[in-house]
C-alpha cells in the first residue's frame, strides 16, 4: 500500500506540473525535488546540482547533438530529397508505400547511433516532410516513426545493452550479437503492420508514385549512394574500431557537410539553420535527460523499484508467469523511468530470480530491451513522445495514440522471443566472438 501511495503521489505532482504548462524537464525535476524532500534528509539542492551535472557532462551523450546535427544537415540540404528519390521507386510498389522508408531508415540509422532519440530526430527530419508532401495519413507517419526509432535501443551499438552487460557482468559483444536478429524481426513486423493497414484502411489515399521500369529504378538508386556512403563511413569507423560513437558522429557531420557542399545545396543560410536547429533539439533533449536523471535518483531513495521487485520475488512463480509479471512490472516502471535507470535500479534483485528460474541471461537482456523500448513510447514519460512533440508540435495524446499499434507489436515481439528463444541466442552461441566483449 505504501508503494501504491508513492506512485500516486509522483503521478499527481507530475500531471499537476505538466498541466500548468511547465517544461517537461523542469516538471521531472519538480517531481524529483518533492520525492527527495519527503524520503531523504540529504540537502536536495546539492544532490540536484550534482546529478544534473553528471547527466549533462557524460561523454557518451556528446554523440547525441552531433547525430542530431547530421540529421539537420541532411534535412536542410538536398540529401534528404535524394534519399527519397532513391528509395521511392523500390518502396512505392510495396503495400504501404513510402511509409516503409520510416522503418527502413530507422533500422539502418539504429546501427549508427545506439540512441532512439538520435534515430528519431535524424530519420524524422528527412522523412516527415516528404511523406506529408505525398499525403500519407499523419497517424501512420508519426506512429511508425515513433515506434521504429526504438530500434536504436536494440540494434548494436546499444547503450541499454552496454549498461545491462556491465550490471550483470556479461559479455557486451555477445549481447550486441544477440540484438541483431530480434531487431531485424521487429522491423519486419512493423513493415507487415504497415502493409496490412494500407490494404484495410479507408484513410489510405496517398499520391500515386510514377511507375518506373527496372532500369529507371536502378538509375534512380544513384541518388542513394551519397547517403549510403555516409552511413558506411559512420558505421564502418565504429565497427572497425577506428572511432567511438562520438567520433563517428563527428565523421557523419563532416561527411554530411562535404556531400551537401559538393551538391551545391550548402550555403551559409542552410548551415546556420541546421546548427541552430540541432542546438534547439539538443537543448530540449538534454533538459529532459537531466530531469529524468534526477527523478531516477529520487525514486531510488523512495525504494519503490526495489520494493516492487522484492514483491515479485516473494510470489514464487513459474518461468512463464515470472516473465509475464516482469513484463507488466517493467512496462509500469517505464512510465516513470528511462530504460537505463530501470535496468540499473532493479537488476540487483531481478538477476537472482532469473538465474533461479533457469532463464538465459543473454536472452533476458534482449527481453529487457524490448520491454524498455515500449517505455520509450508510453506516457507520461515516453522519451520518444516528447522528442516527437518537439519536432512536430502535435498534442501528446495524438502522438501516443498513433504509437499504440507499435506498442502492441512490441508486446507481440516479447511472445515471439519466448516461443523462439534462438532468435536471441543463435548468433552469440555460433559466432563465438573473441574475449574482452
Amino acid at each position: 500500500m505504501e508503494n501504491i501511495s508513492v506512485i500516486f503521489l509522483f503521478l499527481f505532482i507530475l500531471f499537476l506540473l505538466l498541466g500548468t504548462g511547465v517544461w517537461v524537464g523542469l516538471a521531472l525535476m519538480g517531481v524529483a525535488w518533492v520525492g527527495m524532500e519527503l524520503f531523504t534528509s540529504r540537502p536536495v539542492g546539492d544532490v540536484m546540482v550534482t546529478t544534473i551535472w553528471s547527466a549533462s557532462s557524460s561523454w557518451t551523450l556528446t554523440a547525441l547533438p552531433l547525430f542530431i546535427w547530421m540529421g539537420e544537415i541532411l534535412y536542410r540540404t538536398r540529401l534528404s530529397e535524394d534519399m527519397f528519390r532513391g528509395l521511392a521507386p523500390w518502396m512505392a510498389r510495396l503495400p504501404g508505400g513510402l511509409v516503409h522508408t520510416n522503418i527502413v531508415g530507422c533500422t539502418v540509422f539504429a546501427a549508427v547511433s545506439g540512441s532512439s532519440a538520435a534515430t528519431l530526430t535524424t530519420v524524422g527530419k528527412m522523412s516527415i516532410p516528404e511523406l506529408r508532401k505525398r499525403k500519407y495519413p499523419e497517424t501512420m507517419v508519426i506512429g511508425t516513426l515513433t515506434g521504429a526509432a526504438t530500434l536504436g535501443l536494440m540494434i548494436p551499438p546499444s547503450l541499454t545493452l552496454i549498461v545491462y552487460g556491465v550490471t550483470i557482468n556479461e559479455s557486451i559483444t555477445k549481447l550486441f550479437f544477440a540484438g541483431i536478429l530480434p531487431g531485424l524481426v521487429l522491423a519486419l513486423m512493423f513493415m507487415t503492420y504497415v502493409a496490412i493497414y494500407s490494404k484495410v484502411s479507408s484513410k489510405w489515399q496517398p499520391n500515386e508514385e510514377p511507375r518506373l521500369s527496372f532500369a529507371q529504378k536502378v538509375k534512380n538508386s544513384r541518388f542513394l549512394l551519397p547517403v549510403i556512403a555516409l552511413i558506411v563511413v559512420v558505421i564502418g569507423s565504429m565497427y572497425l574500431g577506428y572511432a567511438t560513437a562520438t567520433e563517428a558522429a563527428a565523421f557523419g557531420v563532416i561527411g554530411g557537410l562535404v556531400l551537401a557542399a559538393s551538391q551545391g545545396s550548402l550555403n551559409w543560410q542552410t548551415f546556420s539553420a541546421s546548427l541552430m536547429g540541432a542546438t534547439r533539439t539538443s537543448a530540449m533533449i538534454a533538459l529532459i535527460l537531466a530531469g529524468a536523471a534526477f527523478l531516477s535518483l529520487s525514486m531510488g531513495f523512495t525504494g519503490l523499484p526495489r520494493g516492487l521487485a522484492n514483491l515479485i520475488a516473494e510470489l514464487e512463480l513459474s518461468r512463464f508467469e515470472l516473465l509475464m509479471v516482469l513484463l507488466v512490472f517493467y512496462i509500469i516502471l517505464g512510465c516513470f523511468l528511462d530504460g537505463i535507470s530501470s535496468v540499473v535500479l532493479t537488476m540487483a534483485v531481478v538477476e537472482p530470480m532469473i538465474v533461479q528460474a533457469g532463464i538465459d541471461l543473454i536472452w533476458f537482456g534482449i527481453f529487457i530491451v524490448v520491454v524498455v523500448e515500449m517505455a520509450q513510447i508510453t506516457p507520461p514519460i515516453g522519451f520518444n513522445l516528447f522528442v516527437m512533440q518537439g519536432m512536430t508540435n502535435h498534442e501528446m495524446n495524438f502522438i501516443a495514440k498513433s504509437a499504440i499499434p507499435m506498442f502492441l507489436i512490441m508486446v507481440l515481439m516479447v511472445f515471439v522471443l519466448i516461443v523462439f528463444p534462438d532468435l536471441a541466442t543463435y548468433l552469440p552461441e555460433n559466432l563465438r566472438p573473441g574475449p574482452g566483449g
